[in-house]
């Protein structure tokens, strides 16, 4: 069981993940928000989906992401011929021990790249199913567990590109966020071909912190206190999804509990021991549209689901912050009553 004081203070949240964000930002240059979603996934204990055209550093990120931390990575580059196996494992046959031996596969590590993982087929992508929701593996009856921390950081190429399979919804639902990096700005463009066009940035690339203390900081996230009028806003939002007359499949229960553990991690990363409803509209999009189906009717009027979150961030009341009731302070009308240690 996890104490106070086995969890890292929020002092040291910041100081760790501000240490994390500088080296990651040594090789993706001008990308500071996608660097802050990510380490964002990281502490609420999810996984991130990275989907853009070839070439703008998706690889990169997640390399330089797992580089970042002193654990174990493995990288799995997912092709139409890979197999199920290839990813969980398979028992072997031991001649001379006369029984089965299980040999892991690649999904056994702490940081796990799926690199264009959408080029195998579903019946390979089902594979990662039971691995990211409930962090085990079950071969021929038996079980075992995935060590912690857990993150699959998966890379794909928007589905129109060639020689693609579109994630089943099953699969898009596990992740916790969809980011899109998007090409550099010229200056940025610029820096990276002076960093990049001698040597490669990974070369020099040392971890600035350890596994075990992204468990303390994970720890030190699951801590921070969410108002009921927020837990409340959460929820209305994504069941605005569900109605919306745009949309033919709306965001899932999940969506609601992956929302709220990125917006305590957003929170923790701000500094602060309570989560606002603003931690709640920043990550709306990354968090709820790639979960989403638009209609036919949509898509034909060049509807996306990006435009349909905003529009319902747009039109879901805010809610009000709560009155103090006397008994203690109240900081921002959303925190604790008293201040507390993480």
């Amino acid at each position: 069981m996890t104490t106070y004081d086995d969890r890292a203070s929020l002092t040291d949240l910041t100081a760790t993940v501000d240490r994390v964000r500088s080296s990651v930002e040594e090789v993706i240059e001008g990308k500071p928000e996608v660097v802050r979603l990510s380490l964002t996934v990281l502490l609420a204990e999810g996984h991130l989906l990275i989907e853009d055209v070839p070439g703008v550093g998706k690889t990169m990120l997640a390399k330089t992401l797992a580089r970042s931390i002193d654990c174990s990575v493995r990288r799995i580059q997912f092709t139409p011929d890979l197999l199920p196996s290839d990813i969980t494992g398979v028992s072997i046959w031991d001649q001379q021990g006369k029984d089965f031996e299980f040999k892991p596969g690649a999904i056994f590590a702490q940081i796990v790249i799926g690199d264009e993982i959408n080029r195998a087929s579903p019946k390979t992508q089902s594979a990662l199913l039971e691995s990211m929701e409930e962090r085990q593996v079950t071969i021929d009856g038996q079980t075992y567990e995935l060590p912690s921390p857990f993150m699959v950081v998966a890379t794909q190429n928007p589905v129109e590109m060639e020689g693609t399979y579109p994630l089943p919804e099953a699969q898009r639902d596990r992740f916790m966020a969809r980011v899109s990096i998007g090409y550099p700005s010229p200056e940025a463009e610029l820096q990276m071909l002076d960093v990049h066009g001698a040597v490669n940035p990974l070369d020099d690339l040392q971890p600035v912190t350890h596994a075990h203390e992204v468990v303390k900081l994970i720890e030190a996230v699951r801590a921070v206190h969410v108002a009921e009028t927020v837990r409340r806003y959460a929820v209305d939002l994504v069941a605005a999804t569900r109605t919306h007359p745009d949309l033919r499949l709306g965001a899932s229960p999940r969506a609601t509990l992956h929302l709220l553990r990125a917006a305590k991690a957003s929170a923790a990363l701000s500094g602060r021991e309570y989560a606002l409803p603003d931690d709640i509209q920043a990550l709306a999009v990354a968090v709820l549209a790639h979960r989403l189906l638009p209609t036919a009717q949509a898509q034909l009027n060049r509807r996306t689901a990006e435009q349909v979150v905003q529009e319902i961030i747009q039109h879901t009341p805010v809610p009000a912050a709560p009155e103090h009731n006397g008994s203690g302070p109240v900081r921002g009308g959303y925190g604790q009553q008293s201040p507390r240690r993480l």
